[in-house]
């Protein structure tokens, strides 16, 4: 996958089959999409092209949103590569470029640089400024300009179409089941190892405390059985989210992961996370023999569970 960072730096690429959007989460209507961009770039020997933007357009044109993000860039970036995807164009979205108008995208960036052959779009696209671009127009466009215009249907679960937003929702509830399958991947969470106060260790469950991307989205406050990876290494490891009401009075919230089985100095160490399943909210305990007696628990049904 050749990966551009404008599309002012793209270079030939034959008869372009092209879809655009953010792709966040990269989920199963997403992967859906970038399968048939594939086959159909095969059938007229073209080759696929996703468009997507950095940053969010919401965090441009609404600079106080708290939206959180499913992946990363370089997270995007990961799993677009598992889907032979050839050539992905990061378009840096800023205020200027908000004012394109969706003819003006068309004619100038796809028509006249990357001198489309194919678009495809998912069921509901809109782009350009004010979000005026739809199907409707699209089609007299491809009209216009001599391309290829393909519309695919919306990937359904449980007659409900997926969607990133669902999928946001999931984990801030903390469904990862429902999130893992719309992903059709575990989620993924990737943090430096920073200090804490090792209180972890003396209860004998030493912590890696994480330092998270600002705009990831992390699931809603509980303890999570996870596949954790150090150096391409996978173990399976206790995460707990939340304030931990039982041994600080501090309201600094922490992402944690107790790696079990493991004895190793990982501190500056960037080391990823794979989410597999809720085991428990967070909660408080009269004591720490409570807490305790709650984190073995939490061990066994890890091990019995996902093993």
């Amino acid at each position: 996958m050749k990966v551009y960072q404008s599309i002012q730096d793209i270079k030939p690429i034959k008869r372009p089959v092209v879809t655009l959007g953010m792709f966040d989460g990269a989920h199963i209507g997403h992967q859906s999409i970038l399968k048939q961009l594939n086959t159909i770039a095969q059938n007229i020997d073209g080759e696929s092209v996703l468009i997507t933007f950095n940053p969010h357009p919401r965090m441009v044109l609404q600079p106080n949103c708290d939206l959180k993000f499913l992946n990363t860039l370089q997270e995007k970036e990961e799993i677009l590569r598992q889907f032979e995807l050839e050539h992905l164009i990061i378009q840096e979205f800023t205020k200027d470029f908000s004012q394109v108008t969706s003819v003006e995208f068309v004619k100038n960036l796809l028509v006249d640089k990357i001198k489309i052959d194919t678009l495809v779009i998912g069921y509901d696209h809109h782009f350009g400024k004010n979000r005026e671009g739809n199907f409707e127009q699209l089609q007299v466009l491809s009209k216009e300009f001599g391309f290829n215009l393909i519309q695919l249907e919306a990937i359904e679960e449980n007659d409900v179409a997926v969607s990133s937003t669902k999928i946001r929702n999931a984990l801030n509830e903390g469904n990862i089941e429902y999130a893992n399958k719309a992903l059709n991947y575990n989620y993924p969470l990737s943090g430096k190892v920073v200090h804490g106060d090792k209180i972890g260790r003396t209860l004998g469950f030493p912590t890696a405390n994480l330092e998270v991307d600002p705009n990831k989205l992390i699931p809603k406050d509980g303890v999570y059985a996870v596949d954790v990876f150090v150096d391409d290494t996978k173990h399976l490891g206790l995460l707990s989210i939340g304030f931990r009401e039982t041994v600080t009075n501090s309201r600094e919230h922490r992402v944690e992961v107790n790696i079990l089985n493991f004895d190793q100095d990982i501190y500056g160490k960037t080391i990823k996370l794979e989410f597999l399943g809720r085991l428990r909210d967070e909660k408080k305990f009269n004591s720490l023999d409570e807490l305790i007696s709650a984190m073995n628990q939490d061990k066994e049904n890890a091990i019995t569970r996902f093993g």
